[in-house]
Order: structure tokens, then C-alpha cells, then sequence
């Protein structure tokens, strides 16, 4: 069992018949009256996400998540197929349930997939990645103005805000989970 008092970001539970992600919650203590934990909430299954406020000591039974090694191998219209890296089978997964986490992937890369009770809901690409910068403006010399930053398309299609220092060709280090810069490789 979860209280809602131990959410956080990721935590799983079941609720009603379905299961949720905690995205995102807040401990709010009003002057007055009681304690409350304000969460917004993902449906594993659907992809819906509703906005729940609940008791800090209400409890929901855990939902056991597991987490699974497969290579990303190719993409052939809207299927993405995957091997498992023990038993080498392939599993075609649809792109509604991969969503948009495949964006800083390339290929034969190894993502983690969620699944619950075998229902494939999500995709978790490693943590860091590195990937060239294939389109970007040039720099020059003298942009060092703090903070700015520009568009930049990386090798897998995805577009990031990067420094102005970085240009075409550079490797950088990307965070997957904030889709942030955080430096060049």
C-alpha cells in the first residue's frame, strides 16, 4: 500500500479499477483546515491525465510496474519494433503507446519498457543520451550573451534550444527526462 502522504513524481498505484502515475504533486498545509496532497494523475492505459486532490493519509494498493531491457531496432510506418536483449524475440509496439519518448533515441539503443500485468503502456529511454547536431544557425565570435540560446535539430529529428557557442556537427549531452542541453560530449 501507497499513502497519498509518499507520492512522488513516478510513483504507480491502482485507483478505481485503473492505474496512474503520479506527474506531478504538491503538499498544500492551509492556514485552516486540513492538510491535502494536490497530484496530477496519468492513466497508464489510456494516456488520459486528470488532476486529483486526496487526504494525505489515504492509502491505494501499490501497482507492480515492471521494467524490461529491449533494443530499439527500426520503425516501419507507425510501428516500432523492439528485441529483447536476453532472448532476442522482436515485439512491434503502436505509436500510440510510445508517445513522444522515442525522440532522443536512435536506433539499437536500449530503452526500458513498462509494462503492467504484460500491457506495454510506455517507454523509458536512458537517462542521457549523446547526439549530433545535424541543423543549427552558426555561432560567432562574441555570442556569449548569458542565457541565450537557439533552435537546434538533432541526428534523430528532434529540436532542442542549445547556447549559441554550439554549431552543426558538435555532439552534445542531452537529459531525456526535461529534454534539456546540458553540454557538449
Amino acid at each position: 500500500m501507497i499513502t497519498a502522504g509518499d507520492f512522488r513524481n513516478g510513483a504507480t498505484f491502482e485507483l478505481d479499477g485503473n492505474i496512474f502515475q503520479v506527474v506531478e504533486f504538491q503538499h498544500v498545509k492551509p492556514g485552516k483546515g486540513a492538510a491535502f496532497v494536490r497530484t496530477r494523475l496519468k492513466n497508464i492505459i489510456t494516456g488520459a491525465t486528470v488532476e486529483r486532490t486526496f487526504n494525505p493519509t489515504d492509502k491505494m494498493p501499490k501497482a507492480h510496474i515492471e521494467r524490461k531491457d529491449m533494443q530499439y531496432l527500426y520503425n516501419d510506418g507507425d510501428l516500432y519494433y523492439f528485441m529483447d536483449v536476453e532472448t532476442f524475440e522482436q515485439m512491434p509496439l503502436n505509436e500510440g503507446s510510445i508517445g513522444d519518448s522515442l525522440k532522443f533515441v536512435k536506433e539499437n539503443e536500449v530503452v526500458k519498457i513498462l509494462s503492467h500485468k504484460g500491457n506495454v503502456f510506455g517507454i523509458e529511454p536512458p537517462t542521457f543520451v549523446e547526439l549530433e547536431i545535424i541543423e543549427t544557425e552558426p555561432g560567432f565570435k562574441g555570442d556569449t550573451a548569458t542565457g541565450a540560446s537557439k533552435p537546434a535539430t538533432v541526428e534523430t529529428g528532434a529540436v532542442i534550444k542549445v547556447p549559441l557557442f554550439v554549431n552543426q556537427g558538435d555532439r552534445i549531452r542531452i537529459d531525456t527526462r526535461t529534454g534539456e542541453y546540458m553540454e557538449r560530449a
